[in-house]
């Protein structure tokens, strides 16, 4: 049977805790605001219009990727950078982007089996081998996104790795899948247990606020592109480190966004919000999101 989206927000709410007016991942973040202007090579893979070279006005959503809002920032964790871009004709199209170089499993199920095994207590000795056996691209998968799961000094330093393939179609009706990378113009690194808990439960965010008071905070966005026989429609399988890559544009974070989601308004970062110029993969982990948040987001906003 397949996986439903009340079922999967069930597992991430017994393994997180529901937390009424919070997202039921990435639970904990801080909002900034900026724009996106794409290079000349952007333009000649895509038609879609934020890719043609005029700034774009964009919302920022740095975060950390449990559904607990008072997990300290020290702790283990994917941290997240979501960006909504405010399309010329009024639509938006969204980008969803973690520190984590693959995903843990090819399909939704896969996941929601998977944070039932970590949180399974006692019983995670034998799930999580049992879940092991049933999918192995998790085998392959976790130790590359274990140090990702290090805390950074910043948000602003960090990597961000769009799990997903979408494909990109040029004005001339030419086709090519490509994925996403957000690398930081800024160095940093990451840190010790033992440091990063000394710099307190909401060092990330208090950092990011003084940073982004001196001055912008910038990511170059990069696409590597790939070639026939390259999987996209699994989020777990890397593609060769040869592909060639793109620089495609830069992220110019200028301020914090304090006008949005206060009162009634509810900012959602859905990756299969495309424009035209840039369709979905067949990723079922990609097409379980839309129907994912949205039962988020209604139990976000359910009355108490």
């Amino acid at each position: 049977m397949a996986l439903s989206p009340q079922q999967a927000i069930d597992v991430v709410n017994r393994t997180f805790g529901r937390h009424s007016g919070y997202r039921a991942l990435h639970a904990k973040g801080i909002l900034l605001k900026g724009t996106f202007t794409a290079t000349p090579q952007a333009a000649q893979l895509t038609r879609a219009p934020h890719m043609q070279g005029a700034p774009t006005p964009a919302t920022f959503r740095f975060s950390n990727g449990s559904g607990n809002p008072r997990q300290p920032d020290y702790a283990p964790d994917p941290r997240g950078l979501a960006v909504k871009l405010y399309l010329p004709d009024g639509a938006r199209t969204d980008i969803v982007a973690v520190t984590s170089p693959r995903f843990p499993t090819k399909t939704p199920e896969g996941f929601i089996e998977l944070l039932g095994a970590q949180s399974g207590g006692l019983a995670a000795a034998w799930k999580m081998p049992l879940f092991l056996a049933r999918h192995p691209e998790a085998l392959a998968a976790i130790p590359r996104i274990a140090p990702s799961l290090i805390a950074p000094s910043s948000y602003a330093v960090a990597s961000y790795y769009g799990l997903h393939a979408f494909k990109w179609v040029g004005a001339d009706g030419s086709e090519r899948y490509v994925r996403y990378t957000l690398a930081p113009q800024a160095p940093g690194s990451r840190l010790a247990p033992w440091r990063a808990r000394a710099l307190g439960r909401d060092y990330l965010r208090e950092e990011l606020r003084e940073r982004i008071g001196r001055a912008p905070v910038r990511f170059t966005f990069e696409v590597q592109i790939a070639e026939p026989g390259d999987p996209t429609d699994d989020p777990s399988a890397a593609w060769p480190s040869r592909r060639r890559r793109e620089r495609v544009g830069t992220f110019e974070l200028t301020g914090l966004e304090t006008e949005r989601e206060t009162g009634d308004d509810v900012l959602v970062f859905d990756p299969s919000r495309v424009s035209d110029g840039i369709e979905c993969s067949s990723d079922p982990v990609l097409l379980f999101r839309p129907s994912a948040y949205s039962e988020s987001v209604a139990r976000r906003t359910a009355p108490q």
